[in-house]
């Protein structure tokens, strides 16, 4: 279970005065379960999840992965929380290098972490993870430029995948793509959760999108939870003015 358990996160703006970018921010992503994080631009999204990544440390309150703080975590275990817990960002393209090719993206996490022994069975399993991600993997050779957006997302979740991951973290990971190839990346996180059993916190500022993937929802509005529900509460029933706003602003809301 990842748990964010009352952060709280400000930073000093030019002339002295203080911005709280966070307030006291709680949630759990249970084993196999997909939490959608949703808030517009500001609300304090990626200021908690650099936190999550442990990229940031919050000035109170503490983030636990199976009720370990990960700030205590020395090296060798920070290494395998990074292994365990993968980021999944908006533009694959920032997080790809693209002189490497597919077969050197996907597999550099298999060398690192001494999961495999051989270079055939490094090749072996980059083809495994390609064909589950729904790539063709006579492309093994091909650099990422020449992928389309969609497809270099498939091989940035092939990549977080590599190192026997359980928590994805994905960070706005559809916006930046047409509607049908969306719902093809959507689709393909659901099948991915279901098989493999994945737990996936999904951050979003579409609560349509959420509404597909995740079971439950939870809200953040400068900085603070302002609501927290199943989804289907979230939508039949929404509490906080913010998250009625969000509802009547999606088409037909």
């Amino acid at each position: 279970m990842l748990t964010v358990d009352g952060v709280s996160r400000q930073f000093r703006k030019l002339g002295g005065a203080t911005h709280k970018a966070l307030d006291e921010v709680s949630l759990e992503v249970n084993d196999g379960e997909a939490v959608g994080l949703v808030g517009e631009s500001g609300s304090g999204k990626t200021t908690l999840l650099r936190c999550v990544m442990r990229l940031d440390k919050p000035d109170s309150g503490c983030v636990r992965l199976d009720g370990r703080d990960i700030r205590d975590m020395r090296r060798k275990d920070l290494a395998v929380y990074r292994q365990r817990v993968q980021m999944i960002f908006q533009d694959p393209r920032g997080s790809l290098n693209p002189r490497q090719t597919v077969e050197d993206l996907i597999g550099e996490g298999l060398a690192i972490h001494h999961l495999v022994k051989t270079a055939s069975e490094r090749r072996w399993r980059v083809v495994e993870l390609m064909e589950l991600v729904g790539l063709d993997s006579r492309d093994l050779k091909r650099h990422i430029g020449s992928f389309s957006g969609g497809q270099q997302q498939r091989v940035a979740i092939a990549r977080a995948l590599a190192v026997k991951s359980d928590i994805l973290v994905c960070d706005e990971p559809t916006s930046a793509l047409d509607v049908s190839v969306q719902a093809q990346i959507l689709n393909l996180l659901k099948t991915l959760q279901d098989r493999l059993g994945l737990s996936i916190l999904f951050v979003s500022h579409d609560l349509a999108v959420v509404r597909y993937l995740c079971k439950r929802v939870y809200v953040l509005h400068n900085g603070r939870v302002v609501e927290t529900g199943s989804t289907d509460q979230i939508f039949s029933a929404p509490k906080d003015e913010y998250t009625q706003e969000l509802l009547e602003a999606l088409p037909g809301g």
